[in-house]
């Protein structure tokens, strides 16, 4: 689980969109994964440490491309908020 968001990554750069990727979700499974890694620290596990934090980095990787890509490809027409006017 911790190194397949890579292959979104690649996909992301690929088609230059993250139209496809759920933002929210991944940042659960980031919270999940600090909350993982936490706990393996305080069993000093390394057993859970160490891949809870690959998970963390790639996801928050994830997450940044993700937005790279969306704020990229906004709509300008919608910068300057709804006016109403043509």
């Amino acid at each position: 689980m911790a190194l397949s968001p890579t292959l979104q990554i690649r996909h992301m750069i690929a088609i230059r969109s993250s139209a496809g990727i759920s933002i929210p979700y991944l940042v659960v499974l980031v919270i999940g994964f600090v909350l993982w890694f936490a706990y393996g620290i305080a069993l000093q596990n390394l057993a859970i440490i160490i891949p809870n934090t690959i998970a963390f980095v790639v996801g928050a990787t994830t997450i940044a491309v993700a937005r790279h890509y969306r704020r990229r490809h906004r709509d300008p027409s919608l910068e300057g908020g709804v006016t109403g006017e043509p």
